[in-house]
């Protein structure tokens, strides 16, 4: 398998093939997705759940399901800001253990939602280029992407890396790798540390 892992420690301190402290991945009864839209959070998520046998949570599902509106209604009521208000909301209630939970891609701008979550789980970053994105998704304006009207998506996405990359514990590299073997690569990385 070709591609990259890249175990990034909480200090934000970029190390290959070492850990914290004795050189294990410090983990969780969860495992938490973040990246951009398209880079495959909700389809690695669920692969990477039936891998380890857990369960599995999207939270843009999750939203679309408590609140009886798609991501662009909820953007649209108000703006991109409301969007945000209600996915940290929706995070905050989640209790749960054992499960790959897959985030919206605007998780990481909140604060209270991103400490919960490195409460309950092990953070990975689904690394994905700028140009593999724009192929892989093409409904940027109606997708309910979080993102300000004046915001181009290369802004936003440039504005984005720096705040996955501050949360994540574990990165990887997916722009070359299928579905199937980026969830392997990770759940080989859990097996390995439990």
């Amino acid at each position: 398998m070709a591609g990259n892992i890249l175990l990034r420690i909480r200090r934000g301190e970029e190390q290959k093939g070492h850990c914290e402290g004795d050189g294990r991945l410090i983990l969780k009864s969860n495992i938490t997705l973040i990246g951009m839209p398209g880079s495959g959070k909700s389809t690695v998520g669920v692969i990477l759940a039936k891998y380890l046998s857990l369960g599995f949570i999207d939270t843009d599902v999750l939203i679309q399901i408590n609140r009886q509106k798609s991501l662009q209604e909820i953007i649209n009521e108000s703006d991109y800001l409301n969007l945000r208000k209600v996915e940290e909301e929706e995070i905050l209630k989640i209790n749960i253990r054992d499960h790959v939970i897959a985030t919206g891609g605007s998780a990481v701008y909140s604060l209270k939602a991103m400490a919960h979550l490195q409460d309950i789980s092990t953070i990975v970053f689904l690394e994905v280029e700028f140009g593999e994105i724009c192929k892989r998704i093409h409904n940027f304006e109606t997708r309910g992407i979080a993102k300000a009207k004046s915001q181009t998506f290369r802004d936003l996405f440039n504005e984005r890396q720096f705040l996955y990359r501050k949360y994540a514990e574990l990165t990887i590299d997916g722009n070359k790798l299928s579905q199937e073997e980026i969830a392997g690569i990770i759940a080989s990385k859990f097996r390995a540390n439990n």
